[in-house]
């Protein structure tokens, strides 16, 4: 098996087993763990959590808590944490003027683009860990589970 470059190498050691809910969850958490170590060195992994889900039009902090299955008061503390760092800002949604949006700034979208291309770098690599087609029938089994347990409206 060739040697995983540094840069897609957890740096913490998940105190995990081998069941099958933290093999899904630990390579997850390491890659948030990766991301948010490069070049944001003030993002932290709770951020992303909330960060990959706002919308490009923007987001409601009560939407953001249905996605992350996170309390509304998490969200809020998260979201004034990203405002405090400057990734987010909020702006009147225009569609109901007592709500508010999460919209990301141009430091936000800074963050979120080098997050995309920080992950596709950690999945060559790893890609390259295990072998190509070994990771390729990975993905495509993970993507099977997903759609099974969240079938589209029109069921394809």
């Amino acid at each position: 098996m060739p040697d995983l470059p540094q840069r897609s190498r957890p740096r913490r050691q998940w105190p995990g087993t081998n069941h099958f809910g933290t093999l899904l969850r630990d390579p997850a958490l390491t890659l948030n763990e990766l991301v948010s170590e490069r070049g944001f060195p003030d993002f932290r992994t709770a951020h992303g959590t909330i960060g990959q889900h706002i919308k490009d039009r923007g987001s409601r902090v009560t939407e953001l808590a249905q996605l992350t299955q996170l309390t509304k008061p998490t969200v809020v503390y998260l979201v004034n944490d990203l405002e405090r760092l400057g990734y987010v800002e909020r702006i009147p949604d225009p569609a109901d003027g007592r709500a508010k949006l999460v919209c990301l700034t141009e430091r936000g979208v800074r963050a979120q683009q080098a997050a995309r291309e920080i992950v596709v770098q950690i999945e060559q690599d790893w890609s390259e860990l295990l072998g190509r087609r070994d990771f390729a029938t990975l993905h495509r089994l993970l993507e099977r589970l997903h759609n099974a347990l969240w079938p589209t409206p029109d069921g394809s």
